[in-house]
């Protein structure tokens, strides 16, 4: 008789019988092997998304990734990314070992220290909403005390105001400028969350704090650091950030429920979930539309039309993904959009700074 061969799943094994053959069904070693990977990958899926503090990882007893998960890591890239847009629009950025050093120090700052801490204040003054939405997170759960949460809270914060200093300093600005910005940025981020004003109450306002701190603050800090800020650049970042007004609108559509019962007036909660979705994409195009037309106006017409090529397959992703269902399919779409709208970013960044080059800022 020959031995069965494994083709990988399961292998009928034959039994002798006086009379007829019966069959047992065994699993086969790589089948075995194969269910195990796919649970060992499961498992470290879940893993990735707890320290990334992404919905749906699971949870631990581990201080230091608890601390981790509350800064929520994922949401530190567009801060990173808003330094890196705002040294290309300063002109003046070269790849020196010294530039390398401060644009890295500006980066620590604005995403694991600042952006850090606003995470860590949010989660602590949305615990209620949290038990309701996100009931698995850190502070709900029970998992951090407050003690440890107010200490997190505190070290990101003068941890952030040491690396703005340290960046003054290191840059000899006659002025304080990175440190007065990250001043300002703190403060926005603690009247987002916390009460009495709490701006995510309020739909319009707390939302486009959200956008301009995640856009404006980190550009302004990046051009701070390699040149210097003008008045028509912050102006044109600032309405930039009612594209970010639109990517913070989309983050509210998964918590419309515990909003509701917990009287935030989100868009999708104000206006319900057909219009709050048009006011989202429509202030994510229209802005974009924007600037590529304002790029024109200054002689940008390369950098404009690059612009243009990276909003139109935000409008299909949309039209695709988010304004058919943008409750289920939120994160498939910021998945698929957003890299463009940040490389759109990049491209206005870059267009600036070769403007100031061609007029000799």
């Amino acid at each position: 008789m020959s031995s069965p061969v494994s083709s990988g799943g399961f292998v009928p094994t034959p039994v002798s019988s006086s009379k007829r053959s019966s069959f047992v069904v065994r699993a086969s070693p790589d089948g075995e092997a194969a269910k195990k990977a796919g649970e060992e990958n499961e498992e470290s899926g879940s893993n990735i998304r707890q320290l990334l503090g992404i919905r749906g990882g699971e949870q631990t007893t581990d201080i230091w990734k608890i601390r981790l998960q509350l800064t929520k890591p994922v949401t530190w890239v567009p801060l990173i990314w808003g330094v890196l847009c705002g040294a290309a629009a300063s002109g003046h950025f070269t790849w020196t070992f010294e530039n390398v050093g401060k644009s890295m120090l500006c980066m620590f700052m604005s995403g694991p220290l600042l952006t850090g801490y606003t995470q860590t204040i949010n989660d602590w003054y949305d615990r209620e909403i949290d038990a309701i939405n996100e009931p698995n997170r850190p502070i709900p759960s029970g998992a951090i005390s407050e003690f440890d949460v107010q200490v997190q809270m505190y070290a990101l914060l003068l941890g952030g105001w040491a690396a703005a200093w340290t960046l003054d300093q290191w840059c000899e600005h006659d002025w304080p400028v990175v440190t007065v910005l990250v001043l300002f940025g703190s403060w926005v981020s603690y009247i987002y969350s916390a009460p009495p004003l709490k701006l995510k109450q309020e739909g319009w306002r707390g939302n486009y704090a959200l956008g301009a701190s995640y856009i404006a603050l980190p550009w302004w800090a990046g051009q701070a650091v390699f040149g210097e800020l003008s008045l028509d650049v912050m102006v044109l970042t600032v309405l930039y950030s009612i594209a970010g007004l639109g990517i913070a609108i989309v983050n509210d559509f998964k918590s419309i429920e515990g909003d509701r019962q917990c009287g935030l007036m989100s868009l999708p909660v104000a206006f319900g979930v057909e219009k709050a979705k048009w006011i989202c994409v429509g202030s994510i195009d229209a802005t974009q539309l924007a600037v590529a037309g304002y790029l024109r106006t200054i002689g940008e017409v390369g950098y404009s039309n690059a612009l243009l090529a990276l909003i139109f397959p935000q409008i299909f992703f949309q039209f695709k993904f988010f304004l058919p269902d943008p409750v289920k399919n939120d994160v498939k779409y910021q998945a698929s959009a957003q890299p463009f709208l940040v490389f759109g970013l990049l491209t206005t960044g870059l267009a600036w700074g070769h403007h100031i080059n061609a007029i000799g800022a």
